[in-house]
């Protein structure tokens, strides 16, 4: 299958980097010849320099009727006529757009039918990221699947909490009426399957799979009381910023501090509860006389990574509880463990969208859970195939996984069921599959290949 990425920005590298592992042609477009010459040095691709809305530009990099193009520029009118120019001129097979402006997501339909086939916003997706950990003190990352059925959630073991020291088998001691799985614990990085008499060590990621009912049962057994969220600290008034504070001003105590004032002024006439203050995050005496020290969580979320991660250092510093930030620079990874709480690299949601759009067979969900790790959860539907026939009726257990591969949930008719030695595989049961390195992926998806 031939991939015609537009754009050679963080998203656009990192879905490169991706799709260049996997049996795909990729062809990259950009203007900046430094960032498709750092690329192409790493990787088996084909760059083209040029506009990324250019049919010129289209036609270089190979677009045809058997071509997926994946608009992903940091320019919303520019991913639209691309995808239109695609369609119209190369009648390319599917278009994915990224939009940041989420009322084009509205209405993407209005620059023709057929013409944006996937519209995918990472905005949207780091708003509801960054409620949803917010409402669950306690929880490192959350992640829907099955039709929001099954969420997958990392706690991470602290040195005086309930999972340090202690035999896997033994938790389920403490949610007796819960049904649980942990498909994979991170130790110093590093993902292993876990078996009954795996002891849990401090500051291991420990992740479960249930029921989205029980999620908040798990985070809040495992979880340090004393983390209840009352007062939040914004840092940004841009589309996540200000969303976030909206969404929350009605349940928590909010401020947001941005930069530009006439910003604040739209913001405070936007917002109904929440204190808008004009200043720079990285003031100590602004941080200090709004009381630092009493702020639960401190979210940084401008587009500057520095701003976000030295905010928050100082932040912490001063006596903030939590911080929370967005990361759009692959390069920082390194450098937050330890330092910040929770990071949300937007572009890592834009490449699981993607990715669930790719793959071979019929998967319903794809994830990245770890970048720098190359972990990935993924979602299929099992159909009969040359590969599954011998499969069926057998314990799935049996089912032939990749090493650093194992089935985390399971459901069937609706119901989620929990991997154990007695469940048999069927026909059409939905599968969620942990993968510890993505290169295996090819692998996995065998199981869901219709033929």
């Amino acid at each position: 299958m031939k991939i015609v990425i537009l754009g050679a920005g963080k998203v656009g590298g990192s879905l490169a980097r991706n799709l260049s592992n996997s049996d795909y042609q990729v062809s990259i477009v950009d203007e900046d010849k430094s960032k498709l010459s750092a690329l192409e040095e790493r990787l088996d691709i084909m760059t083209v320099e040029g506009h990324a809305a250019k049919p010129n530009s289209i036609m270089k990099a190979g677009a045809d009727e058997d071509t997926i193009v994946i608009a992903v520029t940091s320019n919303d009118e520019v991913n639209i006529i691309a995808c239109q120019i695609a369609k119209n001129m190369f009648n390319v097979k599917k278009t994915i757009c990224r939009f940041k402006d989420t009322s084009y997501l509205e209405h993407y339909k209005i620059f023709g039918e057929g013409i944006i086939d996937i519209p995918i916003c990472p905005e949207n997706e780091v708003t509801s990221h960054l409620k949803e950990l917010i409402n669950h003190p306690g929880a490192d990352q959350i992640e829907h699947f099955a039709g929001d059925k099954v969420k997958l959630v990392s706690v991470k073991a602290r040195k005086k909490g309930k999972l340090v020291g202690r035999e896997l088998k033994y938790i389920k001691d403490d949610m007796p009426n819960v049904e649980a799985y942990v498909p994979s614990i991170y130790r110093k990085g590093k993902p292993f399957i876990p078996e009954g008499d795996t002891v849990i060590k401090e500051n291991d990621e420990v992740y479960f799979v249930s029921s989205a009912e029980h999620i908040g049962s798990i985070v809040d057994e495992f979880r340090d009381h004393e983390d209840a969220y009352s007062r939040i600290m914004i840092v940004g008034g841009g589309r996540v910023g200000f969303s976030l504070a909206r969404d929350l001003e009605k349940t928590y105590k909010v401020k947001l501090i941005e930069s530009n004032i006439d910003k604040c002024n739209l913001l405070s006439k936007e917002l109904e509860k929440t204190i808008v203050l004009n200043g720079s995050a990285t003031d100590e005496e602004l941080l200090k006389s709004e009381n630092i020290s009493n702020i639960d969580i401190f979210c940084a979320l401008t587009d500057d990574d520095e701003t976000n991660v030295m905010s928050s250092l100082l932040a912490k510093k001063m006596g903030a509880k939590k911080t929370m930030i967005i990361l759009n620079n692959p390069s920082y990874l390194g450098l937050v463990p330890g330092f910040i709480d929770i990071y949300i690299a937007p572009y890592r949601l834009t490449v699981s969208s993607v990715l669930q759009d790719l793959r071979e067979g019929d998967v319903a969900q794809d994830v990245m859970l770890k970048m720098d790790a190359g972990a990935e959860a993924i979602e299929g539907i099992v159909h009969a195939n040359e590969f599954t026939s011998k499969l069926f009726d057998k314990p799935i257990k049996d089912i032939p996984l990749p090493e650093g591969a194992c089935i985390a949930a399971i459901v069937r008719h609706g119901e989620v069921i929990m991997p154990s030695s007695s469940v048999e595989l069927c026909l059409n049961d939905h599968l969620i599959i942990f993968l510890a390195d993505k290169k295996a992926v090819s692998e996995v998806e065998k199981l869901f290949k219709s033929n």
